[in-house]
């Protein structure tokens, strides 16, 4: 395997895309000012999920390359014909991320209906309470929401686990997933979550191993298509 091929293999899929996208706007099939095909026709022309073609769009929306215009399309910026690639910094996938979190939440809660005490439950139950109270005065969420996942981590009593779980939820800060969040979260988004979050507590509070993990992944899968499919 020659250094070009393991340069691109070690980027990103959705910095692929992104270069693919604009190789076809380089290349004209693409001018500036003008709207790019359909979502759905352009990842079937790319042969790429929409997912992850959605993604490559916003970190190109980041870099000034196009311009997403709710409700009409996306529109080619100029910048698209002066860059050649996107930059490392725009941080994982989070398509990707939330599978990652689906597969270690999904195990950890298991490990924590074991290991619950009545002071980890009030701990987590205390996150529940402040995540509610911040969506009432319309405060940002996201801190409280962290809290929550990752007291539920601690009581595994596994450290590796808790900063896994943590690790995981604060690559939600990274440049493409804090622009998407910026995007598609909001109220109905935060109500959604607490009242999962409140079914996964229901599910530790009686130590039902089974139905925590099955709640908890139904609650990653449901993030998932708030967040990155909508």
């Amino acid at each position: 395997m020659n250094d070009s091929t393991k340069a691109l293999e070690s980027r990103r899929l959705y910095q692929q895309i992104a270069d693919k996208v604009r190789l076809l706007i380089q290349q004209g099939d693409y001018r500036e000012g003008s709207r790019l095909p359909p979502e759905r026709d352009l990842a079937q022309q790319l042969g790429v999920s929409r997912p992850s073609l959605r993604e490559a769009l916003i970190a190109l929306e980041i870099e000034g390359s196009v311009e997403i215009r709710m409700g009409s399309g996306v529109y080619v910026c100029s910048r698209a014909l002066r860059r050649s690639a996107l930059p490392p910094s725009m941080g994982e996938s989070p398509a990707e991320l939330m599978q990652a979190r689906g597969a270690v939440e999904g195990a950890v809660i298991v490990l924590a209906c074991v290991h619950a005490t009545p002071d980890g439950l009030a701990r987590v139950q205390a996150s529940i309470d402040a995540m509610r109270a911040d969506i009432a005065a319309g405060r940002d969420v996201l801190e409280h929401d962290r809290e929550f996942h990752v007291r539920i981590a601690e009581m595994t009593g596994n450290s590796v686990l808790v900063r896994l779980v943590g690790s995981l939820f604060d690559k939600r800060r990274g440049p493409l997933a804090s622009h998407m969040r910026e995007r598609l979260e909001g109220q109905p988004t935060w109500h959604a979550a607490l009242a999962e979050h409140e079914q996964i507590y229901r599910c530790l509070a009686a130590r039902d191993p089974l139905l925590a993990e099955s709640a908890m992944r139904s609650h990653i899968r449901a993030a998932a298509d708030r967040w990155v499919m909508p």
